[in-house]
């Protein structure tokens, strides 16, 4: 079912309960990226794959330009991640998720970033391996955050929660991810 709809005033970040929130993978070489992977696929629903982290970090690069060239600034080269509001999908990939929500209020609109789908969706990057790109062009772009106030389109209400089966096959349009590119609004949680 399509709708319009109010957006939350608030961005929620998932992560399990063993682990510290806002650890980025891509803050790490890559040799230990791999040792961490290897341990967050167990006790989790998420399926990376072994071509996960070339293909996260040239999503990341490639939506920090993408950023910069439609006037964000961002700080980090990689972003901390978000979804807008609350995701039940996005929650049922771990056993014991935990949250921290922030305010969109304060994240900085200069270093905030969304797509309309998870971003290696939405930039189209997973094609090679086989992971469809939305064919509404509106969600096939980088937006700024002072953008999704102004924002008409229409998202799809999670009423059910897709089957996880194989989910990295299958269009990720369950949520609107949110990209932090800077520390400061979460200095308190790292």
């Amino acid at each position: 079912m399509h709708h319009v709809r109010s957006f939350p005033d608030f961005a929620t970040h998932y992560y399990r309960a063993d682990r510290r929130p806002f650890q980025s993978l891509s803050d790490l070489p890559d040799t230990d990226a791999e040792d961490v992977l290897a341990c967050l696929e167990s006790g989790s629903r998420r399926r990376f794959g072994p071509a996960y982290m070339a293909l996260r970090r040239y999503t990341e690069a490639v939506a920090r330009e993408a950023y910069v060239a439609v006037g964000g600034q961002p700080v980090r080269q990689s972003p901390h991640y978000f979804v807008l509001g609350e995701s039940d999908w996005f929650a049922s990939l771990y056993d014991e998720p935990r949250t921290v929500r922030i305010p969109l209020a304060e994240l900085p609109p200069t270093a905030t970033s969304f797509t309309w789908t998870d971003s290696i969706t939405a930039l189209g990057l997973g094609r090679h391996f086989d992971i469809p790109q939305p064919s509404e062009r509106w969600k096939q772009q980088i937006y700024r955050l002072d953008q999704l106030a102004v924002s008409t389109a229409t998202t799809k209400h999670e009423d059910q929660i897709p089957a996880q089966n194989d989910y990295q096959f299958r269009l990720l349009d369950h949520y609107i991810e949110i990209q932090l590119w800077s520390d400061e609004p979460i200095r308190g949680w790292t």
